[in-house]
């Protein structure tokens, strides 16, 4: 068989068929960059060597590789890798646990409305005809991956995928996240889901969430943790290669393109980047330590002169010697000095308190008379109030003296009525008399009626008037009956009304429990809740801003709790809840800013109080112990606001009790009056005076303020609130059927009484009707009787009538006369005792008042003596005290001195005054300060520079020989790394070959990869069965290659570089484009089988032909793509 000719690549090729789609500079690099890696690798700089001081170079090492060359690694290699190949292709490669993609989701993606795919775990097809948006999927990859827009080919920004028309659009990609090496499984589960929108506006956003939907994070940094955890690279072109990429690699990129395409899709560029970065900062550090070490000598040099002025100021120290012993010296003429003057003060103070006694005794003396004058006093008043006062015999005599006058008065009236009456009854008598005698002439006259017609007449007025009798007394029975029922109505009708308010006060009161519960939920997020709105805002807001006093308290009530809340909490609730809600402030002109807070929060009605921190003792005005008041039911913890609380309610002086006797009660055991609220609802008032007052206390608000001093939880709260709109609710119930059986029974008494009022009308009806019969009858007698006759004896029984009472008014005047003449009488003697008895208690009350003057008198000159020698005691004690203290300063500063001359030096006995020393002092300063001018510096100065000098020429040294040794083993730490680099590089570009061969075998075809490291260069020699078979031995350009075998030959270099790439995805875009039927099914079962065996990768294919001649197995997933809706219409033509 004939040798087949090898088609070599040119490497003087730089432009090619025009793409699909415009060519991206993805896989360029900077020239400068590539140059200065290739001089480090190969060794080719120069520096000049440098000698240290440790004897050890310092010159630049040579970084060239000093193993074998690249012939001889793949000679010695060759076979164990290809051995290490083979025995893979045997064995199935696994599912990966986690960084393969499960499903991804579109919307308004680029051609797509709504796309979704659930990707297989290891082998994917994505096939459909051209304008599907097949390719639309490896964009969503990257650009939800957090990769670059320009990398995808499709567009320069993330605008261009939005479909158009559109506002935004969103990609959605799960990637599985099992096995042991899962990221934060606890929080994000089994898979994690990404989200990245973005809209025409430029704006972009990620949700990257759990399983379940739940949001764990929305930054690119957690993605990007992600990605490194996974080794997902998604801007490796060698991760996700389009179609463009892939065929541009092939028939036009130059061999640098190529071998910088491998390198970086190997990951070999960018830790040569990260070495090349590590050397300049090593060659850096050389540098500085080279320009630090040109600094020792003058460090050196600078140690050396200090040591030789502290030579010369060193013989300064004896003349420094004699100025200690000198100040040693002074120091305790000092002391002597102050001893001197110690010892006169105390003389003066004791020789000042020895007139303190007989002060003392002529002020006992004083007291003792005035005690005894004051006794006497005492018993004088004591004898004076034992007489009372005349006060009860005024108003005696007042009292008898107003009583006569009344009784003259009603003496005078009754003669006057007297006179009256008997002039009456004269005439009454006569008109009788005249009457009488009328009537008797009248009489003689008549000739008369008959008896008959009188009787008959007399029948039926007797007749009429039983009757009438009748009928009125049946008249009252009937009125007691209905005004029975009516008060029987009306007692149903106040218990129906009463029942009815109850009613309605439980329902107002299952408000107010509803109103209270849904306070108790809002504190239950809020335990500022009952104090007003959005409180912890306000103390952050108070936490934050500036005070010219201390920072504000508030709300009080945070510090304040009832110790029995059962029995106090409701009243101290009510009259201190303004208190409980209110900030206090120990700076006016804080007052402003916390009432601006305040209203901003929608609090203007809380109280601010003006307070300073004044802790005073307020023990002295509280009551006895056994006396509750307010302070005895609270228990505050902070002091600031107890103190508050005093100053404004007085609380160590506001009693409390159960009920409003038992108020009264205590208060009429305090002195001098007194205040008390009882639980009951009232306020009690006693005035010193010993008037009294009681007045209602207000009502509870029905508001969130009912929390505080409950003594709960914000949950036993609800809780009793709740319990307590069930207990109103079924009282309700009873009540509500109690208020309809009243109502029924009122309106049943209401009939019975309208019965009874229609027979009371009835029976008055009756009455009226006999009371006229009755009256017709008379009328009809009297028309009988002569009408002279009957004139007279009506005329003559009016004047008997008016007799009679006459008669008897005469004789109750008489008896009313008789009886006050006898009060006037005793009233009269009554008078008189009191006279006597006022006389003689004003004789007693001047004879003693003259005593008590006398005595208090006596008193007030023993008091004056009192103050006389009390004022004359304060001053000499003054005197005394102000000697004493002179006395104590003397003696604390004698003290002190003698500490101080102690702690300074031992005693020195010295004769000399101070004064003397000093001078003497002066002058060997003075001679020691012109030599330390001569010198420039103190001894003392000196020490501290020759160490100073000292320590920083070691540390300089010291650091200089660590930081050398350091950036030594850095050096060779890099020379390792950068072998172990080569040795990657050779490994990987031999596998490469050796998969490649392999690969163009499937086809028959033969082939390899020429690596050059040293030029940076990678060429490609292929040749096909028909170059042999019509060639002979000629070259075939590249260019005149078949599509397919285009696309062959760049399946099989792409699927040997893949080997050596740790990526768990696989994405390639239309890699059969160009191939025929045979290519086609030689490269979809050679992709098939590479991925079987590949170990825990996903792979990603995108095809437009279909798959029927292709045997997919079970690791295979072909995914169909529907076909493209053009919503084209018809054009017209005329």
């Amino acid at each position: 068989m004939a040798k087949r000719r090898v088609i070599v690549e040119s490497d003087s090729e730089d432009s090619a068929g025009a793409p699909k789609r415009a060519r991206t500079d993805e896989y360029s690099e900077a020239p400068s960059s590539q140059a200065r890696e290739k001089t480090r690798l190969n060794g080719k700089g120069k520096e000049r060597a440098r000698q240290n001081e440790d004897g050890e170079s310092d010159a630049e090492f040579n970084m060239q590789h000093t193993g074998v060359d690249d012939e001889k690694y793949e000679e010695m290699h060759q076979e164990q890798i290809r051995a290490a190949v083979e025995s893979k292709r045997k064995i199935a490669g696994g599912i990966a646990d986690h960084g393969i993609i499960e499903a991804i989701e579109m919307h308004q993606f680029m051609c797509h409305k709504y796309l979704t795919f659930s990707f297989g775990p290891q082998i994917n097809f994505i096939i459909g005809h051209n304008g599907s948006g097949k390719s639309a999927v490896l964009s969503a990859i990257t650009v939800a991956l957090g990769g670059k827009a320009n990398s995808t080919g499709r567009g320069s920004g993330l605008k261009a995928f939005i479909r158009e028309g559109q506002p935004a659009s969103e990609v959605t990609i799960q990637i599985k996240n099992q096995g042991e090496e899962a990221y934060k499984p606890k929080e994000y589960g089994k898979s994690i889901v990404i989200t990245r929108k973005f809209t025409k506006e430029g704006s972009s956003s990620w949700k990257i969430k759990s399983r379940d939907g739940k949001v764990i994070s929305t930054k690119k940094e957690e993605l990007s943790a992600i990605c490194d955890h996974m080794n997902i690279q998604v801007d490796n072109p060698m991760n996700v290669l389009t179609q463009d990429a892939a065929r541009q690699f092939l028939s036009a990129s130059h061999p640098t393109d190529k071998y910088k395409f491998f390198l970086r899709g190997t990951q070999l560029s960018q830790l040569s980047e990260e070495y090349t970065t590590c050397l300049e900062n090593i060659e850096h550090t050389t540098k500085v330590l080279n320009s630090k070490k040109a600094v020792l000598p003058d460090l050196r040099a600078a140690c050396k002169e200090a040591m030789a002025r502290f030579q010369e100021a060193t013989k300064a120290r004896d003349q420094k010697k004699k100025v200690n012993e000198l100040k040693k010296e002074l120091a305790w003429s000092f002391v002597h000095d102050k001893e001197a003057e110690m010892t006169k003060a105390v003389e003066h103070a004791a020789k000042t308190g020895r007139r303190i006694p007989k002060i003392e005794n002529n002020l006992k003396e004083a007291q003792a008379r005035f005690e005894a004058e004051t006794a006497s006093v005492a018993q004088c008043d004591e004898e004076f109030h034992a007489l009372g006062n005349m006060n009860h015999l005024a108003d005696q005599k007042k009292e008898l003296t107003e009583n006569m006058r009344n009784n003259r008065s009603l003496l005078n009236e009754l003669t006057s009525e007297r006179k009256q009456m008997e002039t009456t009854f004269k005439a009454a008598k006569e008109s009788i008399a005249l009457i009488q005698k009328q009537i008797d002439d009248e009489a003689r006259r008549m000739e008369a009626d008959t008896q008959t017609k009188r009787e008959e007449s007399s029948r039926h007025l007797e007749h009429a008037r039983i009757s009438l009798q009748e009928a009125e007394a049946a008249l009252p029975a009937l009125i007691e009956t209905k005004d029975q029922i009516d008060a029987e109505n009306r007692t149903t009708k106040e218990h129906g009304e009463r029942a009815s308010n109850d009613v309605q006060r439980m329902r107002d009161d299952i408000m107010r429990c509803d109103n209270m519960i849904r306070n108790c939920e809002m504190q239950e997020k809020n335990q500022y809740a009952a104090y007003g709105r959005d409180i912890p805002q306000v103390l952050d807001r108070i936490r934050r801003a500036r005070w010219v006093g201390d920072q504000p308290v508030g709300p009080l009530g945070v510090h304040v709790k009832v110790r029995d809340p059962e029995s106090w909490a409701d009243l101290l609730r009510r009259q201190l809840g303004g208190m409980l809600t209110a900030f206090a402030v120990t700076d006016a002109q804080d007052l402003k800013p916390l009432k601006r807070i305040l209203v901003e929060s929608g609090n203007p009605h809380l109280l601010i109080f003006v307070a300073p921190r004044d802790i005073f003792d307020y023990s002295s005005g509280e009551p006895p112990a056994h006396m509750l008041t307010v302070l005895r039911a609270l228990d505050i913890s902070d002091p600031y606001v107890l103190r508050i609380m005093i100053n404004q309610r007085s609380i160590e002086r506001m009693f409390l009790a159960k009920t409003r006797r038992e108020g009264e009660q205590v208060l009429r055991e305090v002195n001098g009056g007194g205040q008390a609220w009882t639980a009951d609802g009232y306020l009690l008032k006693r005035y010193p005076e010993g008037g009294e007052s009681t007045s209602p206390l207000p009502k509870q608000r029905n508001d969130a303020t009912n929390l505080l001093l409950s003594g709960r939880n914000s949950a036993a709260e609800k809780e009793h609130y709740i319990r307590e709109r069930k207990r109103y609710e079924e009282e309700v119930k009873v009540y509500t059927q109690r208020v309809h059986d009243l109502k029924q029974k009122y309106m049943m008494g209401k009939r019975a009484y309208d019965a009874k009022l229609r027979e009371e009308m009835q029976a008055r009806q009756t009455i009226s009707i006999a009371r006229d019969r009755l009256h017709q009858l008379q009328e009809a007698a009297q028309e009988d009787m002569p009408a002279n006759i009957a004139g007279l004896e009506a005329s003559k029984k009016e004047s008997e009538e008016e007799k009679e009472n006459l008669e008897a008014q005469f004789k109750d005047h008489i008896a009313r006369k008789a009886e006050i003449d006898e009060e006037q009488k005793s009233l009269l003697e009554q008078l008189n005792a009191v006279k006597r008895d006022m006389e003689e208690f004003e004789s007693r009350q001047k004879k003693v008042q003259t005593k008590v003057e006398k005595a208090a008198e006596k008193r007030m000159e023993a008091q004056n003596s009192i103050k006389h020698y009390e004022a004359k005691l304060k001053g000499e004690q003054t005197k005394v005290d102000e000697a004493n203290e002179a006395a104590k300063v003397l003696v604390e500063e004698f003290e002190a001195w003698t500490a101080k001359a102690a702690d300074y030096c031992d005693r020195v006995e010295t004769t000399r005054r101070s004064d003397e020393i000093q001078r003497n002092l002066d002058s060997v300063q003075h001679a020691l300060k012109e030599r330390e001018k001569r010198h420039g510096a103190t001894v003392d100065e000196m020490t501290v520079e020759v160490n100073k000098t000292r320590a920083n020429l070691e540390v300089a040294e010291n650091q200089l020989k660590q930081m050398v040794s350091l950036n030594k083993r850095l050096k060779t730490s890099l020379v390792a790394r950068l072998n172990r680099w080569q040795e990657f590089r050779l490994h990987i570009a031999v596998r490469c070959k050796l998969v490649f061969q392999y690969n163009l075998s499937h086809r028959g075809y033969f082939g390899k990869v020429l690596f050059d490291h040293d030029k940076g260069t990678l060429q490609l020699k292929v040749q096909t069965d028909d170059v042999a078979a019509t060639q002979g031995s000629r070259d075939k350009d590249p260019r005149s290659l078949s599509g397919g075998e285009k696309s062959f030959s760049t399946i099989c270099l792409l699927l040997s570089l893949w080997e050596a790439i740790g990526c768990p995805l696989r994405c390639l875009d239309e890699f059969d484009v160009f191939m025929d039927a045979v290519n086609r099914r030689i490269s979809m079962k050679m992709m098939i089988e590479t991925a079987n065996q590949s170990d825990k990768k996903q792979y990603i294919l995108i095809t437009p032909q279909d798959m029927t001649s292709i045997t997919a197995g079970q690791t295979v997933r072909v995914h169909r793509m529907l076909d493209p809706e053009r919503n084209q219409g018809v054009l017209a033509f005329s």
